[in-house]
């Protein structure tokens, strides 16, 4: 006959074993705290100054509020009017798409360019940096826009030396709708600091010996940069389009000074943005403007979610991915 022991737990360590662990779980727990206590702002900005006025949005969404009298609720009667009777809608959102289609890839693949020339051991390197990040930081600011639309204005500077080439009556670029769209496209690829900083970061990293190696086996400069640089920094290059893709469908500013704020000529620049911004602040339809603003998040976040799934086909990472 066999017989079953029950072994007690081992108790609880006594004596300075024992004070030390308590010593240790005290301080760890008084780490917790003042770790929250710092964090508390964070959370206090989180919800007061982003999450609670999205969930209010979401509610005006769904009410006729004209920020003039007391919202009522439609239910989905501004997302049906904006899928079924709304022109000026689609026409916004094919101008967005349009510009990001166009100006997210010319601005990365020109990001990129520069990051490779000033990737070499120059004198002054660091100032020329500094010089190509300035259109970055001065590029979606109002001041520029205004420059802009000098620049490319029937007497501008464009049109100067255009004429001094021999056109004679060039187009004023802004005010045609076919090509006013293409000039703030231009200016979105002139603002090229931010990728070309992180492609410079990225260049950094690649190992030195891959070239050695490639340049010892014959392959020219175009061979190791199509071969070696691209696919080593393909998660840069990555993380870069993300960026960008996003900052494009927010793109405000430079229609909104070059077109008056209308989104002109005959709607060729009214970004998403812009026709968001006039039937909030300029028809007070904010139940409208906010259902607008839902369907934008939503379109943002299904490129974002494409782009992720097809990167696995593309975008190579040294521990392949985990």
């Amino acid at each position: 006959m066999t017989s079953l022991q029950i072994r007690r737990p081992p108790a609880p360590a006594t004596g300075a074993g024992g004070r030390r662990t308590n010593t240790r779980s005290s301080a760890s727990r008084a780490e917790g705290r003042w770790g929250y206590l710092f964090l508390t702002p964070w959370f206090v900005g989180l919800v007061v100054l982003t999450a609670g006025p999205m969930l209010v949005s979401l509610y005006y969404s769904f009410t006729d509020f004209s920020l003039l009298s007391t919202p009522n609720w439609v239910g989905l009667d501004n997302y049906e009017r904006m899928f079924t009777a709304d022109d000026r809608f689609f026409a916004a959102v094919r101008v967005t798409l349009t510009y990001v289609i166009v100006s997210v890839p010319l601005q990365l693949a020109f990001a990129l360019g520069i990051a490779v020339l000033l990737n070499r051991a120059l004198r002054g390197i660091s100032a020329y940096r500094a010089l190509y990040y300035l259109p970055s930081l001065l590029g979606g600011s109002v001041a520029v826009a205004v420059l802009w639309r000098q620049v490319f204005g029937r007497e501008g500077a464009v049109n100067v030396v255009l004429r001094g080439l021999g056109w004679e009556n060039p187009p004023t670029w802004i005010a045609d709708p076919d090509f006013a769209l293409y000039t703030l496209i231009l200016l979105r690829v002139w603002e090229f600091g931010s990728p070309m900083v992180i492609f410079l970061a990225g260049l950094r990293q690649v190992p030195q010996e891959y070239y050695e190696a490639a340049e010892v086996d014959g392959a020219s400069p175009v061979q190791r940069f199509f071969r070696i640089t691209i696919p080593v920094i393909t998660p840069v290059i990555f993380l870069n389009a993300i960026l960008q893709l996003i900052g494009a469908f927010q793109a405000f500013n430079s229609a909104f000074i070059i077109s008056g704020g209308t989104g002109g000529p005959l709607d060729s620049t009214l970004f998403y943005t812009l026709y968001l911004y006039i039937e909030g602040f300029t028809n007070f339809r904010m139940g409208y403007a906010s259902a607008l603003a839902w369907v934008l998040l939503g379109i943002i976040a299904a490129f974002t979610a494409v782009n992720f799934a097809l990167s696995r086909f593309w975008v190579h990472y040294e521990d392949g991915g985990r």
